[in-house]
C-alpha cells in the first residue's frame, strides 16, 4: 500500500515522506476476530493534521472537515468516498468496505490545531466523507475527543451520520450546544427495507435511525435529515417518497433535504456492478441517465426535490434556521458549570 503520497502538496514528496499527512512507519494493522469486526482490517496510524481545508472545486457548503477514518464498514454501494482508497493503491469497492484507515491520534491533533494562532473558529463539518459514527468508532471512541475538543474551544460544528453510536456522546453533543452552533443530520434516502438490505448492507436500518432522530428530539437536539440518496428507478416512486417523508416526519425530524444519487469515479464502476447483479433490466436506463456524468439531469433533480419538499409542508415539516453560535469566557476565566436546563436547539446548516 502507498502511505507516503497523501501529502498537502505530492509535488514536494521526499524519499523520507516529509511533508506526507502520516509516515509509513506509524501504520500498525489489525485485525479483530469478533463478530462485529470479522474480514475488516485496521490500518491505525498516527495523522500529521486532522482540520481540512475542502477543494476549491466542491459541491460542498462548508470548509472545513474533520474525518477520523477513511473506508467505511456501512458498505454503501453508491458511497463518492470510494474514490479516496485508490490514494492508498487500495481496492475502491471491497476494500473500501474492508480496510478501515484509523486515525488514532485524531482528539489530540484537533485540540491541537483549534488552539493554535491561525485557527479562527470556522465552521467544521464532520461525517461528509465517511462515516464517523461506523462501527470502528465503536472500538476506538475518536468522537468524544474530538467533541470534547470542539465544545472546550466553542467551535461551531455539524454531523451528518447513519450510525446509531452517536446517541453515545448525546450528553457531549448537549454540552457543546450550550456554547456554539451544532448541527445534527441524519441520513435516511429511503425506508423500503429490501432496498436498504443491498444497497447499504453495513448500515443500521431506517427504522433505527429514525429512532436516532426520535431520540435526539426528545433531548433538546433538533436533527435534520438528509434525505439522500434518492435511488433513480428503485427508490423515486410518489409512494416510496411519501412514505420516507412521512416516517421522517413521524420522528420528529427539523428539516428534510433531499439529495439525488450521483455517481463519481470509483463510485460509479461499483454501483454499476452492484446494479447489473442485482437490476441488470435497468443498467441502460443509468447510462442514459448518467451520461453527462456523475449527476442526474437537472431536471430530473428538480422533480424530485419539488415533490419532497412539498411533501415536507403537508406533513409540517419546517425550514431550518441558522443560530447564533456563542462564545466561551475570556481565556483564563472558568467555564460556567452545565445546571441541567435546556440547550440551545441545535439546527442544521
Amino acid at each position: 500500500m502507498r502511505w507516503d503520497n497523501l501529502t498537502e502538496n505530492p509535488a514536494n514528496n521526499t524519499k523520507t515522506g516529509d511533508g506526507a499527512l502520516f509516515a509509513v512507519d506509524a501504520v500498525t494493522t489489525r485485525t479483530f476476530d469478533t463478530p462485529e469486526f470479522r474480514g475488516i482490517t485496521f490500518h491505525e496510524i498516527r495523522a500529521r493534521s486532522i482540520v481540512n481545508r475542502v477543494p476549491g472545486a466542491s459541491r460542498m457548503p462548508f470548509e472545513w472537515t474533520v474525518n477520523p477514518y477513511r473506508g467505511c464498514s456501512h458498505a454503501c454501494v453508491y458511497c463518492f468516498a470510494r474514490k479516496t482508497h485508490s490514494y492508498l493503491d487500495l481496492d475502491t469497492g471491497l476494500g473500501f468496505d474492508s480496510q478501515i484507515v484509523v486515525k488514532v491520534n485524531a482528539p489530540e491533533l484537533v485540540r491541537r490545531e483549534l488552539a493554535a494562532d491561525r485557527w479562527h473558529g470556522a465552521h467544521i463539518a464532520m461525517g461528509t466523507n465517511v462515516d464517523c459514527y461506523q462501527r470502528a468508532e465503536g472500538r476506538y471512541r475518536l468522537m468524544p475527543g474530538i467533541l470534547t475538543a470542539l465544545r472546550d474551544h466553542a467551535n461551531p460544528f455539524s454531523i451528518l451520520t447513519k450510525g446509531t453510536l452517536i446517541l453515545r456522546d448525546l450528553e457531549l453533543l448537549r454540552q457543546a450546544a450550550e456554547v456554539t452552533e451544532v448541527g445534527v443530520s441524519v441520513s435516511v434516502g429511503f425506508v423500503d427495507p429490501e432496498l436498504w438490505r443491498t444497497v447499504e448492507p453495513g448500515t443500521p436500518s431506517p427504522e433505527r435511525r429514525l429512532d436516532v432522530i426520535r431520540t435526539l428530539g426528545e433531548h433538546g437536539i433538533g436533527c435534520g435529515v438528509l434525505m439522500a440518496p434518492v435511488i433513480p428507478f428503485l427508490g423515486d416512486r410518489p409512494e416510496q417518497l411519501r412514505a420516507t417523508v412521512r416516517a421522517i416526519a413521524a420522528a420528529g425530524a427539523t428539516s428534510v433535504t433531499p439529495l439525488v444519487l450521483h455517481l463519481r469515479p470509483g463510485a460509479r464502476e461499483w454501483f454499476m456492478q452492484w446494479l447489473g447483479r442485482h437490476h441488470p433490466q435497468l443498467v441502460g436506463r443509468y447510462e442514459r441517465l448518467y451520461a453527462d456524468g456523475a449527476y442526474a439531469p437537472t431536471w430530473y433533480q428538480r422533480r424530485i426535490t419539488g415533490h419532497v419538499h412539498e411533501l415536507a409542508t403537508e406533513y409540517g415539516i419546517g425550514p431550518s434556521h441558522r443560530g447564533t453560535p456563542r462564545a466561551l469566557p475570556p481565556r483564563g476565566e472558568p467555564r460556567p458549570p452545565l445546571d441541567g436546563s435546556e440547550p440551545t436547539q441545535p439546527t442544521l446548516l
